[in-house]
C-alpha cells in the first residue's frame, strides 16, 4: 500500500509539472487544482505562486498548517473552536500512560498525516497502549511517510457531522451548509448525506458559525 501511495505522490509531482509548463505556454492566470492530491499538493500550490498564477484554493502555509492534524487542533483552539481532548505529548510510555489515564480509556491514536481511516487504532486499556502506539506509528510511517501519531478521547457512537468553509483572500467566509458522514467502516465514510437528518435549524446556525 506504501508503494502504491508513493507512487501516487511521484506521478502528482510529474503531473503538476507538466500542468504548470501547459499553462505557462498558454498564457493562463488561475488554476483550480480539481480533486484528489494536486488540491491538496503544498508544493503545487507554491509553485504556482512563483510562476505568478492563481491557485484556486487555500494558500500553502494554510494547507501546511491543517494537513497536520496536531498542528490544526492547535490552529482550531487559537480560533477558541471546541476540540476533543487529547494530546500528541508523549515521547515515551510514561508520558503516552499519563496522557491516556487523564483523558480516560478508552481512547484512539491517530496519525497526525493521516486520512482516509488509515493510522487510527481504539485502546481500551493501559496494557494495550504501548504496543498499539508502535503499530499505529509504523502503519502511519508506511501510509504516509510521517511517523507522528497523538492521542484523542474515543466517542463510540458520535456524530460525524461535517461543514464546508469558503472564504476569499479578503477575508470574507461563509460556510455551505452540512453533510452527515457517520456512517462509517474502519473510521472511513462509506455513505455522505446532505443536509444531515435531526440536525434543527438554531444546531446549524451554531455549528455552522464555528466553523
Amino acid at each position: 500500500m506504501a508503494n502504491k501511495i508513493i507512487g501516487t505522490m511521484a506521478n502528482a509531482q510529474k503531473y503538476s509539472s507538466a500542468i504548470i509548463k501547459l499553462a505557462k505556454k498558454k498564457k493562463v492566470d488561475a488554476i483550480h487544482p480539481g480533486y484528489g492530491f494536486l488540491s491538496e499538493n503544498v508544493e503545487f500550490a507554491k509553485r504556482c505562486g512563483e510562476e505568478g498564477i492563481l491557485f484556486v484554493g487555500p494558500k500553502p502555509e494554510v494547507m501546511e498548517r491543517l494537513g497536520d492534524k496536531i498542528k490544526a487542533k492547535k490552529v482550531a483552539q487559537l480560533a477558541q473552536v471546541p476540540i476533543i481532548e487529547g494530546s500528541s505529548d508523549f515521547s515515551n510510555p510514561e508520558q503516552a500512560l499519563e496522557a491516556a489515564k487523564k483523558i480516560g480509556f478508552p481512547v484512539i491514536l491517530k496519525a497526525a498525516a493521516g486520512g482516509g481511516g488509515r493510522g487510527m487504532r481504539v485502546v481500551k486499556s493501559a496494557d494495550e497502549l504501548i504496543g498499539s502506539i508502535d503499530m499505529t506509528r509504523s502503519e502511519a510511517k508506511a501510509a504516509f511517510g510521517n511517523d507522528v501519531v497523538y492521542m484523542e478521547k474515543y466517542l463510540g457512537t458520535p456524530r460525524h457531522i461535517e461543514f464546508q468553509v469558503l472564504a476569499d483572500e479578503h477575508g470574507n467566509a461563509i460556510h455551505l451548509c452540512e453533510r452527515d458522514c457517520s456512517m462509517q467502516r474502519r473510521h472511513q465514510k462509506v455513505v455522505e448525506e446532505a443536509p444531515a437528518p435531526g440536525l434543527t435549524e438554531e444546531e446549524r446556525a451554531r455549528i455552522g458559525e464555528v466553523a
